[in-house]
């Protein structure tokens, strides 16, 4: 049987000391970065769907204001009538290029 017993220096234990001490840091970071990582994606998360709902409200009134121009347009009370015409054109052309859409 052999013995493998190590004999270690003072200066040795003051190495593996200092060593254990650095990794216990290092481990310590690292759990510090994956909390910090975990909590980035949850504000990203929360960011993209505040975007996506700010992105929604926008379309949402750009269709409402291009039906008030609409509106305005067709309202004939001191309105341009080559004005009510051309969107009514470009209306149509609209409803057609949707139908075609459908019927693809």
């Amino acid at each position: 049987m052999y013995n493998f017993s190590v004999v270690m220096t003072e200066e040795d234990k003051k190495l593996l000391s200092s060593f254990e001490t650095r990794l216990r840091h290092l481990i310590f970071l690292h759990g510090e970065i994956k909390r910090e990582n975990a909590e980035l994606k949850r504000l990203l998360e929360d960011e993209r769907s505040n975007n996506e709902k700010i992105r929604a409200q926008y379309n949402d009134l750009e269709v409402r204001y291009t039906n008030l121009k609409t509106a305005m347009a067709i309202n004939l009370k001191g309105g341009d009538i080559k004005e009510t015409k051309l969107r009514l054109s470009k209306l149509v052309r609209e409803i057609d290029k949707c139908i075609a859409l459908m019927n693809e």
